[in-house]
């Protein structure tokens, strides 16, 4: 299947390199025109299934990851035209020089060829994978989760005679079967027909296909992520940090799953935070100060393991310790953390200044949510994942990380002595 499909994703790729800017933006803005225009459709195959998923005993994390609504639909075709909008990543010179030999030389952002993406029940990133792909010239192997299978082939189907409508090929966005799981495999070792493959989805997902690919892989990370209130943070600023850290949306990858203390501010900010979280329903996890303060608050909190510190829960439920300062704060998100996403509230530039020095993440907040690594929160229109690795792309991944180089040189008859 993947010979097959990669060989036509590479035809359609030829005309697909030689598109211009006004033919890219000209698809996209058909796939999101498209999208509303088939809201219905959309909506129907994505309630058959999350209807199925549910009765497979699907987590209440990967439902919300799953669900499709109406302003999930207008906010994917708003992702989709805020890519239209942004500049070409193609043919964009980084460096240029001349040699004293008077070889001039180039090099030039191009796209990757045939990338597969192999991700879990968001629907979503069907959409955002395939638009991003498109405008940096990619051609897209998408291949979802069998729980969004209905949805994603409706996807596919819409976006790929919107691209047709307006001269592209349809084949540069094509749907891998999710109803066999040897499909993942063969994609993963398709060395030489796909180019790259990202992962995206829980940590068990990212683990097997970094493992498991022959093909070269952008690791996308879990999201263990940290709120750190130092003792000069302002607790009015750091309280709606903390709520929407992890309220907002706990099933995605830069949801808190942490909240640190300073020693010198618990008293005050503990029961605070508490208080706040379980009015908001969030389980507690704690260390030996936080569950003695939530039993005395009448809130319910159990003692945190180790396992508890180190995992990415993505329900409502979070771990919650004093710290006896910055220092022993960094040094625990150094032993549990996943370099995905940390952040800090205080007022102290020095405080800030050393939490930043001893951060290894994707992204650092200060004084603000973790929520806010995301392509589109970000101004990179919609995003193709988070990576968490260092090489070639870190932070969330929009165009410009969607583009290798070339070097061209250009000579008037040199030969090398």
């Amino acid at each position: 299947m993947i010979k097959a499909l990669s060989a036509s994703a590479r035809t359609a790729g030829k005309v697909l390199a030689h598109a211009s800017r006004a033919q890219k933006d000209g698809a996209i803005e058909a796939i999101a025109a498209a999208l509303l225009e088939h809201e219905d459709e959309i909506l129907n195959a994505n309630k058959e299934d999350v209807r199925r998923s549910r009765e497979e005993g699907i987590s209440e994390s990967l439902i919300d990851r799953l669900t499709l609504t109406h302003a999930r639909i207008v906010g994917i075709a708003g992702g989709a035209r805020k890519i239209k909008e942004l500049p070409d990543p193609i043919g964009i010179v980084k460096r240029e020089r001349t040699l004293p030999n008077g070889l001039h030389l180039k090099q030039v952002s191009v796209p990757f060829g045939v990338v597969g993406m192999v991700y879990e029940a968001r629907p979503n990133v069907t959409v955002d994978a395939a638009v991003i792909l498109l405008k940096s010239g990619n051609c897209a192997l998408l291949r979802g989760s069998s729980s969004a299978a209905k949805s994603n082939e409706v996807l596919v189907k819409i976006m790929r005679e919107a691209v047709a409508s307006v001269g592209i090929p349809a084949d540069v966005i094509q749907l891998v079967s999710s109803h066999d799981r040897s499909t993942v495999t063969e994609l993963l070792h398709a060395r030489g027909l796909v180019d790259l493959v990202i992962p995206r989805g829980s940590a068990a997902l990212i683990r097997m296909v970094v493992d498991e690919a022959k093909v070269p892989t952008i690791e996308t990370g879990a999201g263990v992520c940290h709120v750190y209130v130092d003792k000069d943070g302002d607790l009015a600023k750091a309280l709606p940090i903390l709520i929407n850290s992890k309220v907002d949306r706990p099933s995605v990858c830069n949801a808190a799953e942490t909240l640190l203390i300073h020693s010198e501010i618990a008293g005050a900010f503990l029961p605070m935070a508490l208080k706040a979280l379980d009015d908001e329903k969030v389980v507690i996890h704690g260390d030996a100060q936080s569950v003695a303060t939530a039993a005395q608050l009448g809130i319910s909190a159990a003692l945190a393991t180790e396992e508890n510190w180190s995992t990415e829960y993505g329900v409502l439920e979070i771990n919650v310790r004093v710290v006896d300062d910055l220092d022993q704060a960094a040094a625990h998100i150094r032993k549990y953390g996943t370099n995905h996403t940390e952040a800090i509230v205080s007022e102290n530039p020095r405080s800030i200044e050393s939490f930043i020095n001893q951060m290894d993440a994707a992204a650092i907040m200060v004084n603000a949510s973790t929520r806010f690594t995301d392509g589109e929160e970000m101004g990179f229109g919609a995003e193709i994942g988070i990576s968490n690795q260092k090489a070639h792309a870190r932070g969330p991944m929009g165009l410009e990380e969607m583009t290798t180089t070339t070097w061209i040189v250009t000579g008037t008859g040199q030969i090398r002595g």
